[in-house]
């Protein structure tokens, strides 16, 4: 691909949402079962080639995962507490890679791979960005799933709030905005955040310099941690790719994300 960046994707074996969740598998439209991790390898590298994508962890299981299939694998710390510092620690031991890396988490094997290009871009064309992250108006299967969710007391999906430059307000792990009056259009008030992020390495940097932030350690979201050092973090409004972009983080997921594998012929 044309443009200059890398992908990493962290992946970490002792969750405490879900632990042993890269090596989870996930059955494709014909039935063949294939770990989390060697999917979102699978599209990470269809997005940037395999020679210029990693999965960066601290386990050798995952690291072993990674090898049978093909793919490059680096050991980070054990002490990286969240993916961006896990990212940034992958990027300590390969060097410069890449003017641009993009984190792609891997728990979210349904991301539109146009997304990731889109990212590159805009974080280059806006120097004051620290980073760049996606979000996609909400079907009203996935703020049925978000609210769910919620309601039972699951850890779901991110949701996340802008202001009219596309500068981020905030993350959160709870439905927001608040919809005071919900009726069968509240989704169209909600936008979903998907796990991808662009960076400068310098911004990484910066970032794994900082202790974890209050509100990051509440809500358990990484990148709260740039916005309340007042970094810059930019929304790139996405449209709806035309399936539900659920992401994997309880294994009740699982089935509605085979399902749609399966409606999309995913193998």
């Amino acid at each position: 691909m044309a443009a200059d960046f890398a992908i990493i994707i962290p992946a970490r074996y002792a969750s405490q949402r879900y632990p042993g969740k890269p090596l989870a598998l996930l059955r494709g439209a014909s039935g063949e079962a294939r770990s989390l991790i060697h999917r979102t390898w699978m599209l990470a590298s269809a997005i940037a080639g395999p020679d210029r994508t990693w999965v960066a962890t601290d386990d050798s299981r995952i690291a072993d995962a990674v090898s049978t299939f093909g793919g490059n694998a680096v050991m980070t710390p054990s002490t990286c507490r969240n993916g961006t510092e896990r990212c940034a620690a992958a990027m300590k031991r390969l060097g410069s890679i890449a003017p641009i890396v993009v984190n792609l988490q891997g728990d979210a094997p349904l991301t539109p791979a146009f997304v990731v290009p889109e990212l590159v871009r805009q974080l280059t064309a806006d120097p004051d960005a620290a980073m760049t992250t996606p979000a996609v108006p909400c079907t009203p299967t996935v703020y049925d799933h978000l609210v769910n969710d919620q309601a039972a007391g699951r850890v779901g999906g991110t949701t996340v709030v802008f202001d009219g430059a596309m500068r981020a307000l905030y993350f959160s792990k709870r439905v927001i905005p608040h919809v005071a009056v919900s009726d069968d259009q509240a989704h169209r008030h909600v936008h979903l955040h998907l796990g991808v992020y662009a960076y400068r390495p310098d911004a990484l940097g910066r970032y794994a310099a900082l202790a974890p932030s209050p509100l990051e350690q509440v809500e358990g979201l990484e990148q709260l941690r740039f916005l309340e050092a007042g970094e810059s973090v930019r929304i790139v409004p996405t449209p709806a790719p035309g399936w539900d972009c659920i992401e994997l983080n309880n294994p009740q997921d699982i089935p509605a994300i085979e399902a749609i594998m399966a409606q999309r012929g995913i193998e």
